[in-house]
């Protein structure tokens, strides 16, 4: 879908294979790939739930049990990357590299933030993959970015420099939350008491719909119906309100806030970004609610940036639905920096 800085067609080594894995708080998708005719075909793949297994190299030796060891290894990371360490942040693992290359035994290993693999995902995407929520301009030129709420908020950018995009890592999600008004700032209170720092991702995540959801109930004394209680007794609380939505209007309020909150930290991360390019949508909430977009206009609230709106009505916004973005992004780049050396 977007034009790398490093195409499949510069990839020479046929046969070449490689696992990647992408390692979340919730879940690590892993799978095994092989250049086959300049493309990146996928042999084998398996889910696991991380909060399941100690550390990664767990996972990673379930995996390979009955398999011949890969050429290339590629780890996309729930976190800040920084000389090849990491911890996951909303999961106790330490990631360190050389660490894990000798428990497996590939020494050709890398490390990725897992934003900045979803936007070398791209790249492998197609139109089937996405879907458009904001048409912007017919001919988007520069910048892009990604964002993705799930068990925390990730956000990437991809640099454009007039030929090829250059993805690259932030930690954008974790910047402070900005109230707009006096509700707003009441919410703040209660999550800087419950958390002391407020950052984005306590409202524009899997956790944050909890957040929003708790204080409605608690502090604003929001009625919250006997078949509610039960159902949040079953089952997990973001599901539950987002699934609840035309029953309750404590979770149809729930939602339209979070949609609200998502749609203005989207608009900051393009304006800090110039991402004229577009803004992609990844994680697993939006593709499970493309229908709340609309309902509880993100359009709208994504283009209320006052002198900046004429910029934001021209950006594409896209969700993309493809659940192993992020994964292919991993092996991608797994390949790309293997093959470049």
């Amino acid at each position: 879908m977007l034009p790398l800085f490093l195409n499949q067609n510069e990839w020479n080594k046929e046969g070449t294979t490689v696992l990647a894995a992408d390692l979340g708080a919730t879940k690590t998708d892993v799978g095994l790939f092989r250049i086959e005719q300049n493309q990146l075909v996928t042999l084998r793949e398996g889910t696991y739930s991380s909060q399941q297994f100690k550390s990664a190299n767990k996972i990673l030796d379930l995996f390979l049990k009955d398999i011949s060891l890969p050429n290339i290894l590629s780890l996309a990371v729930a976190g800040p990357v920084i000389n090849n360490k990491a911890n996951i942040t909303n999961l106790l693992w330490e990631i360190e590299r050389d660490e894990i290359a000798s428990h497996v035994g590939i020494q050709d290993l890398y490390l990725i933030n897992d934003l900045e693999a979803t936007a070398f995902g791209l790249a492998m995407l197609t139109e089937k993959d996405t879907v458009m929520i904001h048409k912007g301009s017919e001919n988007p030129i520069g910048n892009a970015a990604v964002i993705a709420p799930g068990t925390g908020l990730g956000e990437a950018g991809l640099f454009w420099d007039g030929k090829f995009y250059h993805p690259f890592a932030t930690e954008g999600g974790h910047s402070d939350f900005a109230s707009r008004n006096s509700f707003d700032f009441a919410l703040y209170e209660y999550l800087q008491n419950k958390f002391g720092h407020v950052s984005w991702e306590r409202v524009v995540s899997g956790p944050g719909i909890s957040n929003i959801y708790k204080f409605l109930r608690d502090e604003k004394k929001r009625e919250e119906p006997e078949w509610l209680s039960n159902k949040i007794q079953q089952g997990e609380l973001p599901a539950v309100i987002s699934r609840s939505v035309e029953r309750s209007e404590l979770c149809k309020e729930t939602m339209q806030l979070f949609i609200r909150f998502f749609a203005f930290e989207s608009a900051n991360f393009v304006v800090k970004l110039k991402a004229t390019g577009g803004l992609f949508i990844g994680g697993g909430i939006a593709p499970q609610n493309i229908r709340l977009f609309e309902q509880f206009k993100f359009n709208d609230s994504f283009c209320s940036s006052g002198r900046l709106n004429f910029l934001l009505e021209k950006v594409p916004v896209k969700v993309i639905l493809n659940p192993k973005t992020a994964l292919l992004g991993a092996a991608f780049y797994g390949a790309k920096n293997s093959l470049t050396k």
